[in-house]
């Protein structure tokens, strides 16, 4: 080897070693002292091993402004590149908050939207890691734009592949929309926070003392705002539940998700042990699930928002089904504004990459009362109709007690176009409640009888008989059939697989427009 080589070869290692050497020991000990991996550590942490290929390592940024011609340092604050999740190709962002906070110009923007387009190009997942300062400042309008150029392509990938933003640490300002417009947000319980203006900001409008934990902490978007989707303890975690997820996941939108060998379960036996036939009577849906998906499949997303709706992943005889179901421990399972963009927006990102639906049934009404018709309960709930309506994967519902109502109607109905609907011979299907019902129909025979309370259950024992249960319904077509509690699983199983081919299109449109 001639010197040329061995200068030429000695330069490149001694570039390789700055961009290894990230902001700088003591800045990676910083990092890790508050309990954050490094950018290039998550990336090792998000793919398999030894799969992960950097992309545009050596990227500067060219502003001088400001003294940032001696801020510069390769790689701009950001890790991009590709690699293997469960043997499939994805890619990736990870933002180096050991490099000037993370923060974005130009060139850091750049790369994250390279990185994008190779994503979209491949038809492959796009993860990004956040933790940055928000805006480089000393870049002015460039970043701006870079901001800009990401939610473009979020947008744009959105309903193609599926894109999921990982909170690792800060993310401000108009940072949070990309993540916002993405499928699903991990955050961490300690160093993640997300807000659009800081608690400084609030301080100083408000008067009150607030913290950032307080502000937009991973409790207040999993809890109380419905940002986030899914909380971690710590980075590795968090960045295991990505994993986890994605298996749920096909490629793309031309894809079909992963069959993965599992453990079957049919439980359904104990069904009626775990749902009282008493409608008053409260359970935990998540009992019910488990009763008949392969064992420990069950992947239940925004657990902590909207409780009266329990949505999630599940797979049975290893197929991915997404699963919405309303839970009678939490608001009796009525439907209200939060549950119903919850279930609008799974059912929807469901439809949107060939998830079949499974809908269980158990549901009194949508919430009533003045804060929920003040918030629009009317436009929010109409998000859950929507999107059963224009979802055109095979979509199954089991109504095991009450089915009441527009909730009714709203919780995947044959009206809305359910491929197939079966009841337990418990369910009461109906406009409401027999008291009710009776209140309102009955109100002059009651009120002209000798004794109007005997009058009254009379008239509620008759309604019962006569309309409370799921045979009126199978009569008139809108139950495919009333089956045992324990034929669950084999219905639902064989009902999937019929559906399994199915070919629905819409009529020609550049898209409906959901009553957002």
């Amino acid at each position: 080897m001639d010197n040329t080589w061995q200068q030429k070869i000695e330069n490149l290692m001694d570039r390789r070693a700055d961009v290894a050497a990230a902001g700088g020991e003591a800045r990676v000990e910083k990092q890790h002292a508050a309990g954050k991996l490094t950018a290039r550590e998550r990336m090792e942490a998000l793919f398999d091993d030894g799969t992960f290929v950097e992309i545009n390592d050596m990227i500067e940024s060219r502003a001088t402004d400001f003294g940032m011609e001696k801020k510069k340092k390769p790689g701009d604050g950001v890790v991009t590149g590709y690699g293997k999740i469960h043997g499939r190709t994805a890619f990736a962002s990870s933002q180096d908050f050991t490099i000037g906070g993370g923060s974005l110009g130009e060139a850091h923007a750049k790369k994250i939207c390279h990185a994008m387009d190779m994503a979209l190009a491949m038809k492959a997942p796009f993860v990004s890691i956040n933790d940055s300062g928000g805006a480089r400042i000393e870049e002015g309008i460039d970043s701006l734009t870079g901001y800009a150029d990401i939610f473009y392509r979020n947008t744009i990938c959105s309903g193609v592949i599926p894109q999921i933003s990982v909170i690792l640490g800060p993310c401000a300002g108009g940072a949070c929309y990309s993540p916002a417009i993405c499928d699903y947000i991990f955050m961490t319980e300690k160093n993640s926070q997300m807000y659009i203006t800081g608690p400084a900001v609030v301080k100083s409008v408000t008067g009150e003392v607030i913290t950032a934990a307080d502000l937009g902490g991973a409790a207040v978007h999993a809890g109380t705002s419905g940002v986030a989707q899914f909380v971690y303890p710590d980075d590795l975690s968090c960045l295991n539940g990505v994993r986890q997820l994605l298996g749920y996941f096909p490629q793309s939108n031309e894809g079909e998700s992963l069959t993965v060998p599992g453990v079957p379960v049919d439980n359904c036996v104990s069904l009626p042990d775990i749902v009282p036939a008493d409608s008053k009577r409260s359970y935990d849906v998540r009992d019910v699930i488990n009763a008949f998906v392969d064992a420990n499949s069950f992947f239940e997303v925004q657990p902590d928002f909207a409780r009266n709706l329990v949505v999630g992943y599940a797979r049975i005889d290893g197929r991915t089904v997404g699963i919405v179901a309303n839970q009678s421990a939490y608001m009796a399972g009525s439907l209200e504004i939060n549950a119903s963009d919850k279930g609008a927006r799974f059912i929807r990102f469901c439809d949107c990459f060939n998830i079949p639906i499974l809908t269980l049934v158990d549901v009194p009404a949508f919430l009533p009362g003045s804060q929920q018709e003040h918030g629009g309960i009317i436009r929010h709930g109409a998000k859950m109709l929507f999107a059963y309506a224009e979802a055109t994967v095979p979509k199954v519902s089991v109504i095991m007690r009450k089915a009441y109502g527009g909730a009714y109607i709203a919780m995947n109905s044959k009206g809305l176009g359910a491929d197939v609907v079966y009841a337990w011979p418990v369910a009461e299907i109906a406009v409401m409640g027999a008291s009710g019902a009776v209140a309102i129909i009955g109100r002059r025979e009651i009120d002209a009888a000798g004794d109007p309370a005997v009058k009254r259950q009379a008239l509620i024992d008759g309604y019962n008989e006569k309309f409370m249960n799921p045979y009126v319904a199978a009569a008139h077509g809108y139950v495919d059939e009333v089956i045992l509690p324990e034929e669950t699983r084999r219905k639902i199983v064989s009902a999937f697989d019929m559906l399994k081919e199915k070919k629905k299109a819409l009529p020609k449109k550049k898209h409906g427009n959901i009553p957002l």
